[in-house]
């Protein structure tokens, strides 16, 4: 029988302060590097596929491990697997940062993926056992989330300032002093939990390496495609595989004893409609947030730090606003919500259909920012309140592994398949290198697929949701 640790208040404090610096690292460098992004394709003569798989390598490792990382944690004990993951994500951070060839930074990124998958799921586990008060826990994990918005919405512009300054190398070496600091207050402060799991589990590694080859399979094919067209080995072959692993994947989840992802939890309508939402509003997010980075600064000629502050209005609209909007979920429910934030959100994304070449940011790139992140801070919270209210509280652990799965491989397929759809317009060239009014289309062209992702996730809360569904 396992039983619930008892730890003072000075140690709660610290681990807290330990969860949030890891996590910040993760999520910061899951959106920091696209302002970095110029700079690295002039410096390592990266195309556009070339970057798209610096941040996708990442996003790739991240998102097909993320729930092994979790099952590790459970296995092994919380403590010794954050400290593995904060370890490797600092020793990874210094080969993403010496990387000769944009061949070794996708390699290192993809490694430094697998790091993260380790240490992100530990930090909440850490804290709800530390924590087995239910309201000193939600404390807990609120000042979590605030803490690691706030340093997400620090990351771009901070990260612009570093590539101005000297060079896009320091985006990753400057994770190496955080981690530092994170490992001492982990060794020092958080409390050596036992593994949560001695029933004879293991860790679904048949899972976890379908998932993986799939997706990878499929972003593969997508970002080749436009480059060597469909009939191409190199795209079909990859692309096939990718969905055939992929189906594998499905079926060997509903037949495992140990699943790393639960698919009875689909059999809740709630929960199969708020992630099948969370598919495509994040699908929309990914996309948005890497191509409107390269177009500002490819072609419109924003600067780095330029580039990192034209989107930092979203993310201080969801710290602000989001527990509003979450605490008006709690007496309407959450359908209202999740339809009407999907369908804001694409008419910002419709917005950036008047932005040219010039980019002007207070005329047209603003207003489509601001709109963009009103309907982002009203879906969030009452999507993560429809996941949870979905399902029973011992399954809210694994809900919650599940949905930010989810919302990782959106975004990793959405950069591919939207990327598909810009590079189509552009051949082989990047934003840079095209003709602004080629560059000017593939960008529109990007946008309207990113507001058709982002329409249908309003269509599938509103007809998917019951009405009141997750209200309290």
């Amino acid at each position: 029988m396992h039983a619930t640790p008892v730890v003072d208040a000075a140690a709660k404090r610290w681990a807290l302060i330990a969860c949030i610096l890891g996590s910040a690292v993760v999520f910061v460098d899951s959106t920091v590097v696209n302002v970095a992004l110029p700079a690295l394709q002039e410096d390592l003569d990266a195309s556009l596929a070339g970057q798209q798989w610096v941040v996708e390598s990442y996003l790739l490792t991240l998102s097909a491990l993320i729930l092994t990382g979790g099952s590790l944690g459970d296995l092994f004990g919380r403590r010794r697997v954050f400290a593995l993951g904060i370890g490797g994500f600092g020793v990874t951070s210094v080969l993403c940062a010496i990387a000769p060839t944009v061949e070794t930074l996708v390699a290192a990124r993809a490694l430094q993926g697998v790091a993260g998958a380790l240490l992100v799921p530990s930090t909440l586990a850490i804290l709800t056992e530390i924590h087995p008060d239910p309201h000193e826990r939600g404390a807990a994990i609120g000042s979590w989330t605030a803490w690691t918005s706030g340093a997400i919405a620090l990351g771009p512009p901070l990260g612009g300032l570093l590539v101005d300054a000297v060079s896009w190398r320091l985006i990753f070496a400057i994770n190496v002093p955080v981690v530092a600091v994170t490992l001492w207050l982990t060794l020092r402060h958080v409390p050596a939990l036992a593994p949560r799991t001695t029933d004879g589990r293991h860790v679904d590694v048949v899972g976890s390496a379908l998932a993986a080859l799939g997706l990878g399979g499929v972003v593969l094919g997508m970002i080749e495609q436009p480059v060597h067209g469909w009939g191409d080995p190199l795209v079909w072959a990859p692309l096939g595989l990718g969905v055939a692993l992929l189906a594998g994947f499905v079926a060997y989840e509903r037949r495992t004893p140990n699943p790393m992802l639960p698919l009875s939890l689909f059999a809740e309508r709630g929960f199969a409609a708020a992630n099948a939402t969370t598919l495509t509003v994040y699908a929309g997010l990914g996309a948005a947030t890497f191509f409107v980075a390269l177009f500002l600064q490819q072609v419109a000629g924003y600067d780095a730090v330029e580039g990192g502050l034209a989107l930092t209005p979203v993310t201080l609209m969801m710290v602000t606003l989001s527990r509003r909007w979450g605490a008006l979920a709690e007496r309407v429910g959450a359908r209202l919500l999740m339809t009407a934030g999907p369908a804001i959100m694409a008419v910002g994304m419709l917005l950036y259909l008047r932005v040219d070449e010039r980019g002007d940011y207070l005329a047209d790139v603003l207003p489509a920012v601001l709109v963009f992140g009103l309907g982002l801070s009203m879906t969030v919270a009452p999507l993560t309140a429809a996941v949870l209210g979905a399902v029973d509280d011992r399954h809210a652990g694994v809900a919650s592994g599940v949905n930010n799965a989810i919302a990782r491989v959106a975004g990793l397929l959405a950069i591919a398949g939207v990327g598909a759809v810009v590079s189509g317009r552009l051949g082989a060239a990047t934003f840079g290198d095209a003709a602004p009014a080629d560059a000017l289309d593939a960008f529109h062209a990007g946008m309207v697929v990113s507001a058709a992702l982002l329409v249908l996730g309003a269509l599938t809360a509103l007809l998917a949701l019951r009405p009141g569904a997750a209200a309290r």
